[in-house]
């Protein structure tokens, strides 16, 4: 097979904002604390009537709109999320329903804030392989269904929304459009950021997330540009997971990708988990920040202390 590329993309966030000085309101916090430890301003948040899937959808029938496509069109249907409320049916199956995708293959994929790169590597080698033909790649997060409120060094982090993406087959003679996935984990530190309990709760050792993001994950991201058969300088955008701007800019910088546009958008959305890389992916290119057939890094990491990572070409 030539490889697949991705055709689209497209996101989706709720309407009502929360500010700092929302939070302030809430815990013992401030805007000057929350933005010199985190970078953050924002954040969007879902209400109790508005469910993972329903996000899911929204940027996901963006997507299918920017391809020109219809949902018959899909055969293949991956959601990354870790905030599903129930097993079954999966968020994969609810939002097929919701856009009348009729029998695709569908399927949820948890590696939190991985999700996303994890979901698209799948179906990529899905793609490749012959067993199927479009799919859409999902990453949705209701994260404010799992926070602890009275938490002051988690509750400032989190946000709600969704980033998808259509991929489908290249063309006869076209170069693939997703390079080769470099991803691992550190299972044994998978305590470092949870999402355990019942009620199920997020919480993370924050020291030891930013340690191994800063000082373990630039060589692997490099690496990732090594199998795409790029150099950092030659990337003409950076996506990292969107979890804090003091891990995303010397974690940006240690990469080496001087010439890249970093999607910053951690400042205005929080971190969304799994939708945090498709929606900052989305807002670029919406912007005209980068252009068709530009190489760009997508590279997640937190849950699990998993990573994944790939280098794609602009839709």
């Amino acid at each position: 097979m030539n490889g697949s590329r991705i055709a689209a993309v497209g996101h989706y966030q709720p309407a009502k904002v929360l500010t700092n000085e929302d939070l302030a309101g809430l815990v013992d916090t401030s805007d000057e604390w929350i933005r010199s430890r985190v970078g953050i301003r924002t954040r969007h948040i879902a209400g109790p009537d508005e469910p993972v899937d329903e996000l899911a959808a929204h940027a996901a029938a963006k997507a299918l709109a920017a391809a020109g496509l219809t949902p018959a069109d899909i055969d293949l249907v991956l959601v990354a999320t870790s905030t599903a409320v129930d097993r079954s049916p999966n968020m994969a199956a609810r939002v097929a329903a919701r856009l009348g995708i009729p029998s695709p293959a569908a399927m949820d994929i948890n590696v939190v804030c991985a999700g996303f790169t994890h979901a698209l590597a799948t179906a990529d080698h899905t793609v490749r392989a012959g067993a199927a033909t479009r799919a859409l790649v999902i990453g949705a997060d209701k994260m404010t269904d799992v926070t602890d409120w009275t938490d002051r060094t988690t509750c400032v982090l989190v946000g709600d929304g969704a980033g998808a993406a259509v991929v489908e087959a290249c063309p006869a003679g076209e170069e693939p459009g997703i390079g080769p996935v470099l991803w691992g984990s550190v299972p044994e530190m998978g305590h470092a950021v949870r999402i355990e309990g019942t009620p199920s709760r997020f919480a993370q050792e924050g020291q030891s997330v930013y340690r191994w993001a800063t000082t373990k994950l630039p060589p692997i991201a490099r690496q990732a540009c090594e199998r795409a058969g790029l150099a950092p300088e030659d990337l003409a955008g950076v996506v990292l997971h969107q979890a804090n701007l003091r891990i995303i800019e010397p974690l940006a910088t240690k990469i080496g990708a001087v010439n890249a546009v970093v999607a910053r958008d951690v400042v205005d959305s929080g971190n969304t988990s799994a939708a945090s890389i498709p929606l900052a992916f989305s807002k670029l290119v919406e912007r005209g920040e980068i252009s068709t057939g530009d190489p760009v890094l997508l590279f997640g990491f937190g849950g699990n202390l998993s990573y994944a990572g790939q280098v794609v070409r602009c839709p």
